[in-house]
């Protein structure tokens, strides 16, 4: 990368002015690639003047300014990029668009000067497939990214120094941050709100905008069992409602091997080879879903969520949520539960 990640922490006592974010338009990018972020802190701004707290300042800017034409044909009035040269940018964040293949050729320029821009930003995001064009400013060279699912492959294809994570909503490397669709736009938003603002705040934005469940960065775009059914493994769907009822047996690749009727090599061999996972990766997967599900859902305690998963005992899972959530068993619970 051509910057350093730091990783820094600003509280909304700390700051005496309202922080800018600069939001980078371009011809045919996602109307609400845009727009549902902007929403976010267009409400955490008016939470925090109720407080009598600075907020955020928030510009849409292009390369020359003036309206820019959206992929759903609504025109979007910016500012000309030239005008935040020597301005102090808190946050850039970068919407996608439907046909990014399109825009990275298109956007050449605006790439550059969100390249430049990112060294002195505090931090910089993307929503869907703007994660393109923060990869090809070299703003993730070396890091997990998240996009949305349906782009990940051609994001690893013309990216492969980025690690592409297929299940997550949303990511942070240090300062920069990625998304993967729309919706998770709006989740990584309101991250970026609580880290500002504080939690509080963060969630009485999600009330407003009826967000009804703050999803942390890590929980997957959608269900492992519709993931897996979305993917060419269509001869191991019998397989995957099997695992799925079956979660607290002892789930060995002997044992799938037999349920799927082949030789365990084989099965281990063709099913990487389908679904991109492991057995086991696609195990732990299903089981963090289900443990998901239930701490949402019942009032179990841990031990025996843990337990009727397949983790054997809460420690173990609270490794595994601590690695694909970065939380706490607990803590996904007490922030999650319905």
């Amino acid at each position: 990368m051509n910057q350093m990640h730091r990783d820094i922490h600003v509280t909304a006592e700390s700051i005496s002015q309202p922080r800018t974010l600069v939001f980078l338009a371009y011809p045919q990018m996602g109307l609400l690639d845009l727009t549902g972020a902007q929403t976010v802190f267009w409400a955490a701004t008016r939470a925090m003047s109720k407080r009598g707290l600075p907020g955020y300042t928030l510009h849409t800017a292009s390369l020359d300014g003036g309206l820019i034409q959206t992929a759903e044909g609504l025109a979007v009035q910016t500012e000309a990029l030239h005008r935040f040269d020597d301005a102090v940018i808190d946050t850039l964040i970068v919407p996608g668009a439907p046909n990014i293949r399109q825009a990275m050729i298109d956007a050449v320029d605006l790439v550059q000067w969100l390249r430049d821009a990112s060294t002195k930003a505090r931090r910089t995001a993307s929503v869907c497939s703007g994660t393109f064009l923060m990869a090809q400013a070299g703003l993730l060279d070396g890091c997990r990214a998240a996009t949305h699912w349906a782009m990940c492959d051609l994001l690893k294809s013309g990216f492969p120094s980025v690690e592409v994570d297929l299940d997550a909503i949303f990511i942070q490397q240090g300062n920069v941050w990625t998304s993967a669709g729309v919706s998770a736009g709006i989740d990584m938003a309101l991250a970026l709100v609580e880290a500002d603002c504080g939690r509080d705040v963060a969630l009485q934005v999600a009330r407003e905008l009826v967000v009804f469940l703050k999803r942390p960065g890590g929980q997957a775009q959608f269900s492992q069992l519709l993931q897996l059914q979305m993917q060419d493994s269509a001869g191991f769907d019998e397989l995957h409602l099997w695992i799925s009822e079956h979660l607290d047996d002892d789930l060995t690749i002997d044992r799938l091997a037999h349920q799927a009727g082949m030789s365990p090599r084989n099965f281990a061999r063709v099913y990487k080879r389908q679904t991109g996972r492991t057995p086991a990766k696609a195990v732990e997967m299903f089981r963090l879903e289900a443990a998901r599900r239930l701490l949402e859902d019942s009032r179990r305690n841990i031990d025996q969520i843990a337990r009727s998963c397949g983790f054997g005992d809460e420690e173990r899972m609270r490794h595994t949520f601590q690695r694909h959530l970065s939380i706490s068993p607990r803590d996904y619970r007490n922030r999650f539960s319905r």
